[in-house]
């Protein structure tokens, strides 16, 4: 009896073990990477037993993805994007959407604003296509630790932000204005307005950002009470009339967008 009294003890013990610590059960090589990572502390390590757990087809979904986002953290990040590349042939369909997003973090971490352009817009077609989410109307998310629900058309506004965000790292403009209003038409708020009124301060169209802008002010969009917002709206406002000089033109193509893409996203927008 005692005997087995101390097996049950040594079994939740190793259970709270897991639990605390948010490791998975087993001895994989997979499970040794996620001990490394999160009790251990060891990033190195941790990458180790990744490659490890990807050659020897151990959870292959998570662990290249884990691994990348351990490389990141390490400032490995074109090796992350190579592992990424190589590897999630590996890997199933439902995990390709997780890897994109790694992959786009990654991106933005090493500057490669080209590749983030090309793969949003992949994003996309995707969605309108009808291949994203798996077919489903929505997938789950997490932020902060908790997690909800996004519909087809949140995300599709999402990664239009993102999309207008890297435009403008090219001093595109244009084509950012384009993205940014097709985003709020689908679903407002005021960041996207900010960076709306950004692009077109930057083409020297004044009023148009005004009106825009005090959107923002007169609290008529959503996230209107986010006074980071309202603070990133008033100092567009003041800075307006003496920061900005000519219209800035971009070095590339004017509308850097597919029109295959903008058909796609405008039979989305009128879906009801």
């Amino acid at each position: 009896m005692e005997g087995s009294s101390d097996k049950r003890l040594g079994k939740m013990e190793k259970d709270m073990f897991h639990i605390i610590h948010k490791v998975p059960s087993g001895d994989g090589p997979f499970v040794k990477a996620k001990q490394a990572q999160l009790v251990e502390k060891d990033l190195e390590g941790a990458v180790v037993w990744f490659w490890k757990a990807i050659n020897e087809g151990d959870r292959v979904d998570s662990a290249l993805k884990d691994m990348a986002v351990v490389m990141k953290q390490l400032d490995r990040t074109d090796e992350a994007i190579e592992a990424i590349k190589s590897f999630r042939g590996r890997c199933s369909k439902q995990a390709q959407n997780s890897l994109d997003n790694v992959l786009l973090d990654l991106y933005k971490k090493s500057g490669e604003v080209d590749e983030q352009i090309a793969l949003l817009k992949q994003k996309l077609r995707l969605i309108y296509e009808g291949e994203a989410f798996n077919g489903k109307p929505t997938k789950k998310a997490r932020s902060h630790g908790k997690k909800f629900h996004v519909s087809i058309k949140q995300e599709t506004s999402r990664l239009l932000g993102n999309l207008g965000w890297a435009y403008i790292q090219k001093t595109n403009y244009m084509a950012a204005e384009m993205v940014y209003k097709k985003a709020q038409a689908i679903d407002p708020d005021t960041n996207k307005a900010c960076n709306l009124a950004l692009c077109l301060i930057r083409q020297a169209r004044f009023d148009d950002a005004c009106s825009v802008l005090e959107d923002v002010l007169q609290g008529r969009l959503p996230g209107s009470d986010d006074p980071r917002s309202r603070t990133r709206a008033e100092e567009l406002l003041s800075e307006m009339g003496s920061r900005w000089g000519p219209p800035v033109l971009p070095d590339g193509p004017v509308l850097d967008m597919d029109a295959d893409l903008v058909d796609g996203l405008e039979r989305l927008m009128s879906d009801d």
